[in-house]
């Protein structure tokens, strides 16, 4: 059964600003507003992708003890992005 009212479109992102530190200075970076979620959640997914790739080469230059830190970081760092993989699936496939 088709659906009468089409969902609601996502909403578009909204100016964050990140990147603080304690040197008594604004943040320096932030996220744009009015950039479309799908955009937005396809620029998650490299980004999550990146550090993953990134975490993995850095088990190669990390003693015993840091490896299994660097693995929990690796595995939420994979959860993140298969929950993002899905989310924007599933806003492909509408």
């Amino acid at each position: 059964m088709k659906k009468i009212v089409p969902d609601p479109p996502l909403p578009d992102t909204r100016h964050h600003a990140f990147g603080k530190c304690d040197a008594g200075h604004p943040p320096l970076f932030a996220v744009n507003p009015n950039i479309n979620a799908h955009d937005a959640l396809v620029h998650v997914a490299e980004y999550l992708r990146s550090a993953y790739n990134v975490g993995y080469k850095a088990l190669e230059h990390t003693d015993e003890t840091g490896r299994s830190l660097l693995w929990a970081s690796l595995h939420g760092i994979e959860m993140a992005e298969g929950l993002t993989e899905a989310m924007l699936e599933g806003i492909e496939s509408c």
